[in-house]
């Protein structure tokens, strides 16, 4: 078992996660339907409740520029998997107020607590059922664990059994404490293994 020397220190994972996989894919899904939606509406009516509409969801220019930087925002923090998780977060609270938004928009609720806002996105029923998707996925996202082997930090120093490697240790220490494995340029721990 790798134990840092510094106690604030936090081991890193090695390789892409699929966090970050995830939340990049995400990113160029939302970047795309911004482009396109803008090469649909151009900047004319920028925030008209009805404009025009990509496939099922109703979009105008402000909508469109909207789905652009939450895509460029998904893509920028794909980098890392404490991003990646953190556009999760982003992607649920904004997503779940766009959803609400729409819904009262839409007439579900019995009184609309946002009807002095209008509907600068141009929001439609399609659009509700998206941003409800999106702000479930932007809670996988949240949540979503490491995946990829920990690796130690450069400059660490590892937990010590050489008192059990040495035959001072009775056999089930050794087992309990874990065995050496070798790795090109450093030394890994790892409990219970026995190789």
């Amino acid at each position: 078992m790798t134990r840092p020397t510094d106690p604030g220190a936090r081991p890193r994972r090695r390789g892409l996660q699929p966090v970050q996989v995830l939340a990049g894919l995400i990113g160029l899904v939302y970047l795309a339907l911004g482009i396109i939606g803008l090469v649909i509406t151009g900047f004319g009516g920028f925030g008209d409740a009805t404009h025009s509409t990509l496939w099922l969801f109703s979009i105008n220019p402000l909508h469109n520029i909207f789905h652009i930087v939450i895509g460029a925002l998904g893509v920028l923090m794909a980098l890392t998997s404490k991003l990646a998780r953190t556009y999760g977060w982003l992607l649920l609270a904004v997503f779940g107020v766009l959803l609400l938004w729409g819904l009262a928009i839409s007439g579900v609720f019995a009184e609309n607590p946002v009807g002095g806002l209008g509907n600068p996105f141009a929001l439609n029923t399609a659009d509700n059922w998206l941003h409800f998707g999106t702000a479930l996925l932007g809670l996988v996202l949240a949540v979503m664990p490491a995946r990829k082997k920990v690796t130690a930090m450069p400059g660490q120093e590892r937990e010590s059994v050489s008192g059990a490697m040495s035959g001072r240790s009775s056999e089930g220490e050794v087992a309990a404490q874990g065995t050496r494995r070798h790795a090109p340029g450093r030394r890994i721990w790892r409990r219970g293994a026995a190789h």
